[in-house]
């Protein structure tokens, strides 16, 4: 007899047919053939929850989804770190374009330099108090003729400090006349830089860091008077109102926050000359937040008011307040959120926070599966979630689960769309064991369901009877990010000898085992170009896999120095330039957009104490600042855009016990022992710690494998 997909054999239709009458009867009845088929669908269920490891962790699920969001959340703080050097980065620029400059300074010779009069009252006692008087008398523009002594050298020195926080040059040369101009406008910071230079001078390569620091500090001390100057109404020129509330603001810092008010106050709209505008689309507590993140850069958001503030600042331009809440929205989300935020970014097109959302539920989506928004999501949602390949599941079971929970969330409208939105789970990935639940509850749906749904029809055919070519063959799901191994050594079982592979492998699925026992299934990736490697490095920049060093062959001098690129989405090979130095045995890690490749053996006898950077643009390898050892076989892991190292083997080829932050320009900075000594081991970061685990440890003149697991908290360095 032949099976094919769109029928089922007939003995197979009369025998569903026949066990569809009998359960219909046996639930008009009740009575105990009714408890015997309900105890059965249990112990099935409780059987597969214990395969899947799932009982356990079902339970905490739905003791967080109930306790979680009864209390109202308090407000956090959320802070744009580059905000004081942005803000007044815009105001440079208006400046440059004359836009809303407020305050002309005259020199000699006739020289007038046009400023915003508010950024240089923020530094200067002078200024401050002619915007005082000018608040008294409305006056709109300041006009300031400086004394003879004040050179346009000074005064742009003055400004830039006012708009940067730093004087590019000041130096012997120009200190006199960046004095004077400091001493007339009444400038107590410049003074104190230029105070300072005569030790700057003798210190220029020290100091050139600090210049950078100290721009930072002052930038942030010119945002804190400014902000303090609006608290006070101090040369505010516009009157914003909101819901019957007055708002008190300056143009310029509304210009250089929001392109919206850019162009009310710069195109030539009527807005441009008048002193109070009214804002029909926003609300008061909103304006009011808004405001504020204007003048200091952050924002005091929760769940009750993100998604309100999100869309007002969209709407009205506010980039800066835009970026604290999308980092909010991405860095906050949670279980409990997640569909919340997909939905709101595909509302609103913000295509960045949609695919961190959406990857966010197919990575957790047996927890999301769990909450009471997940029943709400539509039919057509649920369907393209459920056929994504990168949908994170134990078992098909889970997603099967999932599908029945929506069904049941409102049987009398979605019993209809059953049968479509089944098509997304992939039965032929299931077990027999598995199968024998969904049976038990298609049965138990079609019966209390309509004569014409017909749930376990389509499942058996997909399950039993599905077409095994290799062109319809189901995808076994797989997360976005996958592991991959890459080369290494193995041992010929025919041979007796290690031998190096050009292979490389990526695990495609986790597959259930007994309890909560995985196996990994590997599926051929690829090869490596060029020889087979082992004891090489690898490392991760822009989703592409950077490949460096290793070793061909066992002898002395097979250490190599080559380095190639993989494209997995091109699946290709670029060939790099080389690195400086041989090495093996190496870590290779990604700090910011470069690759360092640190340590490592020379040759089978000799270890290295340099650091080698790439760089993706120039396709260069440069030696940065060098181990304060040499040291090979150790571990690293970068966390919080620091480089942490472990471990190795020193010049003598002994196991350390050392815990070290490396930087590319400071060098070495000890931090607190390792337990055991050991080499050749792995670190990893996860959830704000380091644990590191196996290796080798000394054992008198010999090595012996380290079995111990141990953590470290790079919190409490801080």
């Amino acid at each position: 007899m032949e099976f094919t997909r769109r029928y089922l054999p007939m003995e197979w239709e009369e025998r569903w047919r026949r066990e569809k009458e009998r359960r219909k009867k046996v639930m008009e009845e009740g009575g105990e053939e009714f408890e015997r088929e309900s105890k059965k669908l249990t112990w099935i269920k409780a059987y597969n929850d214990s395969r899947m490891g799932m009982k356990e962790k079902e339970d905490v699920m739905s003791q967080d989804t109930t306790d979680e969001w009864d209390d109202e959340q308090e407000p956090q703080k959320c802070t744009k770190e580059t905000y004081s050097t942005e803000i007044f980065q815009a105001m440079e620029d208006l400046r440059c374009c004359s836009i809303l400059t407020d305050l002309a300074l005259s020199v000699k010779h006739g020289l007038t330099i046009h400023a915003h009069s508010l950024v240089l009252a923020a530094v200067s006692s002078l200024i401050l108090e002619m915007l005082q008087q000018r608040n008294e008398q409305n006056e709109r523009e300041i006009c300031l003729c400086v004394g003879p002594e004040v050179s346009d050298l000074g005064l742009n020195a003055v400004l830039e400090f006012a708009y940067t926080g730093t004087i590019s040059d000041l130096n012997r040369g120009s200190l006199p006349q960046i004095q004077a101009a400091a001493l007339y406008l009444g400038v107590p910071r410049v003074l104190e830089l230029c105070k300072e230079e005569e030790e700057i001078e003798r210190k220029k390569d020290v100091e050139k860091n600090r210049r950078k620091i100290v721009g930072e500090e002052h930038r942030k001390v010119n945002l804190q008077s400014i902000r303090q100057l609006w608290e006070e109404r101090v040369g505010c020129d516009v009157e914003l109102e909101a819901e019957g509330r007055t708002f008190h603001a300056h143009r310029v810092i509304l210009s250089a926050s929001s392109d919206y008010f850019r162009a009310m106050f710069s195109s030539g709209m009527k807005e441009t000359h008048q002193t109070s505008v009214s804002l029909l689309m926003m609300e008061a507590n909103e304006l009011a937040a808004l405001l504020h993140c204007c003048y200091s850069g952050h924002l005091f958001l929760n769940w009750g008011c993100v998604f309100e503030l999100t869309s007002t600042a969209l709407q009205f331009q506010f980039q800066p307040a835009l970026s604290i809440c999308l980092s909010y929205l991405e860095q906050q989300m949670d279980v409990q959120s997640c569909l919340d935020v997909a939905a709101f970014a595909e509302a609103y097109m913000l295509s960045d926070l949609l695919e961190t959302a959406e990857d966010f539920i197919l990575m957790h989506f047996q927890e999301v599966m769990a909450t009471p928004k997940f029943l709400e999501l539509p039919a057509e949602k649920l369907l393209d979630l459920l056929r994504h390949d990168a949908l994170c599941v134990p078992s098909e079971l889970a997603v099967f689960r999932a599908v029945v929970a929506w069904i049941e969330a409102d049987p009398t409208q979605r019993l209809c769309q059953a049968q479509e939105v089944m098509t997304g789970v992939r039965f032929p990935l299931m077990t027999f064991r598995e199968f024998r639940e969904v049976r038990a509850v298609n049965l138990q749906m079609e019966c209390s369901g309509d004569d014409d749904v017909y749930l376990y029809r389509t499942a058996l055919k997909e399950f039993g009877f599905g077409d095994t070519s290799p062109v319809v063959q189901h995808r076994i799901r797989y997360p976005k990010d996958v592991l991959v191994v890459v080369g290494g050594d193995q041992l010929n079982q025919d041979e007796g000898q290690r031998l190096p592979s050009k292979q490389m492998w990526f695990a495609n699925s986790l597959r259930s085992g007994t309890g909560l026992v995985k196996d990994m299934e590997w599926r051929i990736l690829g090869e490596m170009p060029e020889r087979a490697r082992f004891r090489h490095g690898i490392s991760i920049l822009h989703k592409k896999l950077y490949v460096a060093g290793g070793c061909y062959y066992y002898s002395k001098a097979d250490t190599m120095k080559s380095a190639y690129r993989y494209d997995p989405l091109n699946n290709s090979w670029d060939r790099l330039s080389d690195m400086q130095e041989h090495r093996s045995n190496f870590t290779m890690v990604v700090r910011g957009d470069s690759v360092y490749a640190i340590g490592g053996d020379k040759d089978i006898s000799t270890n290295l104490d340099s650091v080698e950077k790439y760089s993706v643009e120039t396709d260069t390898w440069s030696f940065t600042h060098s181990l304060d050892q040499p040291l090979s076989g150790h571990a690293a892991v970068v966390w919080g855009g620091e480089i942490f190292i472990s471990g190795g083997f020193n010049l003598k080829y002994q196991c350390l016990v050392s815990m070290f932050l490396y930087h590319p320009e400071q060098g070495t900075t000890y931090l607190a022992d390792m337990e055991h000594d050991r080499a050749q081991h792995c670190m990893e970061s996860l959830a704000q710690r380091f644990y590191v685990a196996g290796g080798v440890c000394n054992l008198r003149e010999f090595y012996t494998d380290l079995l111990s697991c141990e953590s470290y908290d790079p919190v409490a360095m801080f």
